[in-house]
């Protein structure tokens, strides 16, 4: 796999919690790679099969559940948008059996994706985002979140509560800091702090201390521990029982377009899951009844917590 999507793929089966069976990510990419077709591998196409390779070990899938048609798949949604064909479609085409399966019946793009865009009136656009965020919008941000609507505002909410974090060391921002490991950021032209780690405390009370250096100078800072025990209390699917239904990744709730007492149709969105880029839609298997809801979006989960409870 090229070098760059290695990286990547790493660190979502960390995210994921699945990074010691990593041999079996990079089977599992293997296996993927055949089964779209040996597909050309370049972003996106090659973060599509990185998608579907920790989908397959996270929920212990083979190939042969893959194409197994009376197997219902919850395929990632980038998995989707590739056999619809809006990433392109292969000179020879995809499998055909594996598309319909993906699709679930839906028809692929005829056309290329571009002729088939609504049309934008990109200063009504403009106006609206520069409401919604309160800030002016730039012709570049415009032009990313008409490219990339869900991922521009994301980064927009994280930039309003965090500010500016592009000058942070990216081991820094993903892993934390090191002990003894100083950083160097660069908070304005001409004026950078050096920070380092030197020690912690344990928790007391879900506050941990931590001891740095900032420019030379000994800080304390109390952060607050994630909440590791609610997460490991959170009850657990059944598998053998229809009724419920869990998150088939690990990763954070990020919407629930449904409620209790609600009736859905089989296809329809129960809830989506992200993990570092990655977007799961769960739809429901059969018509039936919401009975309860137990996540709302921005909760995080683990494979196979119950996320909701249908009749």
């Amino acid at each position: 796999m090229p070098g760059g999507q290695y990286t990547n793929l790493r660190e979502q089966a960390r995210s994921l919690g699945i990074e010691e069976r990593w041999s079996e990510v990079s089977d599992a990419y293997a296996q993927v790679n055949l089964l779209f077709g040996d597909i050309i591998k370049v972003t996106p196409t090659s973060k599509v099969v990185g998608d579907m390779a920790l989908y397959m070990v996270s929920n212990n899938l083979k190939p042969e559940d893959i194409h197994n048609p009376e197997l219902e798949i919850n395929f990632p949604e980038s998995v989707v948008s590739l056999f619809k064909g809006e990433l392109g479609t292969p000179a020879s085409g995809f499998p055909q059996a594996l598309q319909h399966k993906i699709l679930k019946g839906t028809a692929p793009l005829s056309d290329r994706p571009g002729a088939v865009m609504p049309s934008v009136h990109l200063e009504s656009e403009k106006a609206r985002l520069e409401n919604l965020f309160g800030q002016v919008i730039t012709e570049q941000e415009l032009a990313s979140y008409l490219m990339y609507p869900k991922v521009f505002s994301d980064f927009m909410q994280h930039k309003q509560k965090y500010g500016t974090t592009s000058s942070i060391p990216s081991s820094a921002f993903f892993y934390g800091l090191k002990e003894q490991t100083p950083v160097e950021i660069e908070i304005e032209r001409g004026k950078t702090l050096e920070i380092k780690l030197l020690g912690r405390s344990e928790a007391k009370e879900g506050i941990i201390d931590l001891f740095v250096e900032l420019n030379g100078q000994l800080r304390l800072i109390q952060v607050r521990q994630a909440n590791q025990k609610e997460t490991s209390a959170h009850p657990q699917a059944d598998q053998s029982n229809p009724k419920h239904i869990g998150a088939s990744m690990s990763g954070m709730i990020s919407t629930v377009p449904v409620k209790s007492g609600q009736s859905v149709k089989k296809g329809d969105t129960l809830f989506t899951i992200e993990a570092m880029k990655m977007e799961l839609a769960i739809k429901a298997e059969q018509d039936c009844q919401i009975e309860q809801v137990l996540m709302n979006p921005g909760k995080q989960v683990r494979n196979m917590d119950l996320v909701l409870v249908v009749h």
